[in-house]
């Protein structure tokens, strides 16, 4: 089943680089941004969560929380968050099931992918790159909130 626009988002637990269980149901109290991507050693990926740190205050000024998930372990995510100082969570799809769940693995696992999401869990935007060597700059997913609040 593929996930659209308006459909419910599935709930998950996954470990967060804090070690501690994230249940998305339980903190998601407004809008957050899922960001999917392929893993903290990467170049591209390195350079996307350096984008979303920097572009942080925005994020928050739409009232939006952002939640990065990759394949990595939860000491890889740890060790990503504090060497960036990214001020947003990390959490570890290490088997890659919740990315299954969200149309975001494949052949190389995880897909570099957005989803913003509202406390009710309805996904209000989707993309899922092509190639994983792009990804949605704060600039566009500020027009694209702005567009969707």
């Amino acid at each position: 089943m593929t996930l659209e626009t308006g459909d419910k988002a599935p709930d998950f637990s996954l470990i967060a680089d804090n070690g501690k269980p994230f249940k998305l149901s339980s903190k998601v109290k407004g809008k957050a941004l899922l960001v999917f991507y392929p893993g903290d050693g990467l170049p591209v990926c390195k350079q996307q969560m350096i984008d979303y740190r920097d572009g942080f205050d925005q994020f928050n000024s739409l009232g939006v929380d952002v939640i990065a998930i990759s394949a990595d372990d939860s000491s890889a995510i740890k060790s990503f968050k504090k060497e960036y100082d990214l001020p947003f969570t990390l959490l570890s799809d290490a088997d890659g099931e919740v990315a299954k769940l969200y149309d975001s693995f494949g052949w190389f696992g995880v897909k570099r992918s957005v989803y913003l999401i509202d406390k009710e869990l309805e996904i209000k935007y989707k993309h899922v790159e092509s190639v994983s060597i792009y990804s949605r700059s704060v600039e566009e997913l500020s027009e694209m909130i702005k567009r969707k609040s």
